[in-house]
C-alpha cells in the first residue's frame, strides 16, 4: 500500500483534496475545533460554560492540593461523589465571584497584589538573607504546580478581586445585643420532657415469620440481595517510585550536584535574641499606638545608657507573656519563623547589638541579638544518601513525565494486552480478583479509585476485554487495567440469603408494629393526659441531649408548648417510635458576662454568614448560574446499615 502512495503521490493527495475539502465546506471550522471536546457541559455561569473536562482538572487539582497537606487523608473521601459535587459548586462560586467582580468593576491594584506576595509563607520562604526574592526557585516552586510567575500572579489577582464582592457584606454584618439575645435564649431554652420509647427489637422478638412470610418478602425486596458485578482483572501501574527503583546514579553527578547544592541542603542560619515588647496592634487606635511607640523609645534610651540591663529591663516592662520572664530570650529561631519587620531587624544586626524601636503587627520591639548560628556544612559522604534520594527523585519525575506519553499510548494502540507495554517499560503486570465497582471494604491505592473503577466497569472494557484509557489515579500515578473475567450482578438464591431475609424481615415488621403501637398510644394520652405512662423526667436543650436520639430532641424543641403538657410522637424509622410529652418550658442558664459576650459575636458571625450567603443566592440568580448535575444524595442511615452488614454483597 505504501509502494502506491509513493508511485501515485500527485493522485493520493488529490484524492485526500476532494475528500477533506468538503468536509471544511459542510462543516466549517468551527466544527473541527469543536469535535476535538466534546465534554458534557456540567454547569453554566453569565452565559459560560463549564464542562466536565475542567470539572475534572479542577477537582484533581483539589484532590492534590489536600493530598499534600493531609497525607493521612483516606483517597476514598476525595474521590467521593460528595467531594467531586463540591469541587464543582466551588468552581461555580468562582465562577459566578468572578462574572460580579468585573460587572462591579472591582479591579486589584499592582500594590494589593504585591502586598499578598510579600505575606504569602511560601514565598517568604524563598527570600535572601538580605530580603531578595530568589527568583530561580520561585519559578521552579510555581512550574512544579504547572504555573509561570505570570499565571500565578494573575490568578491572585483574580482571587483578591472575587474577594471584594462579598467583602462588603461580610465586612458589615452586626447584630445588637438585644437581637443576639432574644434568638439566643430562645436557641438554648431548656425543656422538661418525659418519654416513653417503643423498641423495634422489643416487637421485633414477639414475632415468628413462616417460610411463606420470608419467601414474599424475598420476592418483593429482591433489589436487597443482590450480588454485584464482579471482575478478576490485570492492570499496569506506572508511578514515580517504580521508574526510580530502575534508576542508578553517577558518583560524579552526586559530587556535582553536592558542589552546586551543598549550602542550600545544609540548612538555614538560625539566630538567637530578646526582645522587649509593648503590645499596640493594628486594630489598636491610633492614640493608643503612639503612646506605645513613647514608651518603646524611652525603655530604649534607657537601655543605650545600660545595655547589661536588657534581661532586667524586659522582666519589667514587656508585655511578651512567652519570653518576659526569661528577660525576653526568645531561643533560636529561623528568619521565616518571624513576622517580616522583626526577622530583617534580627538578620541585619550583629551579635551583642541592640536595635531601634522596631514595628511589628503586635506591637513595637526592641530586640537585642545574643547569638547566631550559622548551619554546618556537611561533607559530601555525610550527605551522600540524601543527594541520592534527592537526585534520583529529580531524574524519575523527568522521567516520569516522558514515559506517561508512551503508556497512554501503548495502553491504546494495543488495547487487547497490557504486556507489550509492560514489558516496553519495564512494568509489572498485577492481577486482583473479585474487583467490584464500589471499592471493597479495606481497599485501598488504585483499586479504590473511583475513575479506575469506572473505566475498568465501561461498557467498552466489559464486552470488549480492552484496556482502559491510562487513569490518572493520584498525583505522578497512571494505571490501566484490562478485565479478563466478568460476573454481571446476580439475585441472590433465597436459600443463601434466608437468614438475612429473617432478619431484614423481622426488623422491618418490629419497626411497623412499634410505629402502630406508639401512634394509637398517642391518640389515646392526647385524649387522656392523664393515662400516660412515661419515663421519669428529664431537662434537654441544644447544649444538653441527655444523649437522646437527634429526632427526640428535635421534637421536645420545636414543638409547640403553648398549651401544656403537650404530646409528640416521633417516628425513628429502623428503631421504632417515641412519644415526648412537654412537661414544662425553663429558661437558659444565664451565662458570665465573659461566655455571653462571645455567644453575642458567634451569633453576629452566624448572621453576617448568613447575610453573605443571601448576597451570593442573589448573584447566582443574577448571572444565571445552572448546576446541570443532579446532587448526590447520602444514603440514609437504613441504607448505610445495610451496606455495612453486607447485605448486598
Amino acid at each position: 500500500m505504501f509502494d502506491f502512495i509513493r508511485k501515485h503521490t500527485k493522485w493520493t493527495m488529490a484524492l485526500l483534496f476532494l475528500l477533506i475539502v468538503p468536509s471544511f465546506i459542510l462543516f466549517g471550522l468551527d466544527g473541527y475545533n469543536r469535535s476535538k471536546d466534546q465534554a458534557a457541559v456540567v454547569a453554566k455561569v453569565d452565559g459560560q460554560d463549564i464542562t466536565q473536562t475542567e470539572w475534572d482538572r479542577a477537582h484533581q487539582q483539589e484532590a492534590e492540593r489536600l493530598r499534600a497537606s493531609m497525607p493521612s487523608l483516606d483517597p476514598k473521601l476525595l474521590d467521593s461523589p460528595e467531594a467531586r459535587y463540591a469541587t464543582l459548586e466551588r468552581l461555580v462560586r468562582d465562577r459566578v465571584l468572578a462574572a460580579a467582580a468585573n460587572k462591579l468593576k472591582l479591579n486589584t491594584s499592582d500594590q494589593r497584589l504585591a502586598r499578598e506576595l510579600h505575606e504569602n509563607p511560601d514565598i517568604a520562604a524563598l527570600r535572601r538573607a538580605d530580603g531578595t526574592l530568589d527568583m530561580e526557585r520561585y519559578r521552579q516552586m510555581l512550574g512544579s504546580q504547572g504555573m509561570s510567575p505570570e499565571i500565578f500572579e494573575a490568578n491572585v489577582r483574580k482571587d483578591l478581586s472575587n474577594r471584594q464582592v462579598l467583602m462588603g457584606v461580610a465586612g458589615s454584618g452586626f447584630a445588637s445585643n438585644q437581637v443576639a439575645d432574644t434568638a439566643l435564649n430562645a436557641y438554648f431554652e431548656r425543656r422538661e420532657i418525659q418519654i416513653a420509647g417503643f423498641p423495634a427489637a422489643e416487637y421485633a422478638a414477639k414475632l415468628k415469620p413462616t417460610d411463606a412470610d420470608l419467601e414474599q418478602f424475598y420476592k418483593t425486596h429482591e433489589n436487597l440481595f443482590q450480588a454485584p458485578e464482579q471482575a478478576n482483572i490485570e492492570y499496569v501501574l506506572l508511578d514515580v517510585d517504580t521508574i526510580k527503583k530502575g534508576i542508578t546514579v553517577d558518583e560524579a553527578e552526586l559530587k556535582a550536584y553536592y558542589d552546586q547544592n551543598a549550602a542550600r541542603l545544609s540548612g538555614t542560619e538560625e539566630r538567637r535574641a530578646s526582645h522587649i515588647l509593648i503590645a499596640a496592634p493594628k486594630s489598636a487606635p491610633e492614640a493608643d499606638r503612639q503612646k506605645a511607640r513613647a514608651k518603646a523609645a524611652e525603655l530604649l534610651a534607657q537601655l543605650k545608657k545600660a545595655p547589661d540591663s536588657f534581661a532586667d529591663v524586659a522582666r519589667k516592662n514587656s508585655q511578651d507573656p512567652g519570653s518576659a520572664p526569661n528577660g525576653g530570650d526568645l531561643d533560636f529561631f529561623s528568619r521565616d519563623a518571624m513576622v517580616k519587620p522583626f526577622a530583617d531587624a534580627a538578620f541585619a544586626m550583629k551579635k551583642g547589638d541592640i536595635s531601634d524601636v522596631v514595628e511589628s503587627e503586635f506591637g513595637y520591639h526592641i530586640i537585642k541579638l545574643t547569638d547566631i548560628k550559622a548551619p554546618k556544612q556537611r561533607s559530601f559522604e555525610e550527605m551522600k544518601p540524601e543527594l541520592e534520594a534527592d537526585v534520583k527523585k529529580q531524574q524519575a519525575q523527568k522521567k516520569f513525565s516522558e514515559t506517561a506519553e508512551a503508556f497512554s499510548n501503548g495502553v491504546y494502540e494495543q488495547a487487547d494486552s497490557l504486556k507489550p507495554i509492560a514489558d516496553r517499560l519495564k512494568l509489572e503486570v498485577k492481577t486482583a480478583t473479585a474487583v467490584t465497582r464500589q471499592p471493597q471494604p479495606g481497599v485501598t491505592g488504585a483499586l479504590a479509585n473511583a475513575k479506575f473503577l469506572n473505566a475498568i466497569f465501561s461498557p467498552d472494557a466489559i464486552e470488549k476485554k480492552r484496556n482502559t484509557e491510562a487513569v490518572e489515579v493520584a498525583s505522578n500515578q497512571l494505571i490501566s487495567g484490562r478485565i479478563t473475567q466478568y460476573t454481571p450482578s446476580r439475585t441472590k438464591p433465597f436459600a443463601e440469603v434466608k437468614d438475612i431475609v429473617r432478619q431484614r424481615w423481622l426488623d422491618t415488621r418490629g419497626a411497623e408494629e412499634a410505629r402502630k403501637e406508639g401512634m394509637a398510644k398517642l391518640a389515646a394520652w392526647k385524649a387522656a393526659p392523664a393515662s400516660a405512662t412515661m419515663q421519669e423526667t428529664l431537662v434537654v436543650s441544644r447544649a444538653d441531649t441527655q444523649k437522646l436520639p437527634p429526632k427526640v430532641v428535635e421534637a421536645a424543641l420545636k414543638t409547640d408548648a403553648a398549651s401544656l403538657p403537650v404530646f409528640s410522637g416521633v417516628d425513628l424509622a429502623a428503631q421504632g417510635y417515641a412519644i415526648v410529652k412537654i412537661v414544662k418550658v425553663l429558661p437558659r442558664d444565664p451565662a458570665p458576662e465573659a461566655g455571653a459576650k462571645q455567644e453575642r459575636n458567634q451569633y453576629a458571625q452566624w448572621w453576617t454568614s448568613a447575610e453573605s450567603l443571601a448576597y451570593y443566592n442573589g448573584l447566582k440568580a443574577r448571572f444565571k448560574a445552572d448546576i446541570k448535575v443532579a446532587k448526590p444524595v447520602r444514603a440514609s442511615a437504613d441504607q448505610q446499615a445495610q451496606a455495612d452488614s453486607g447485605v448486598t454483597q
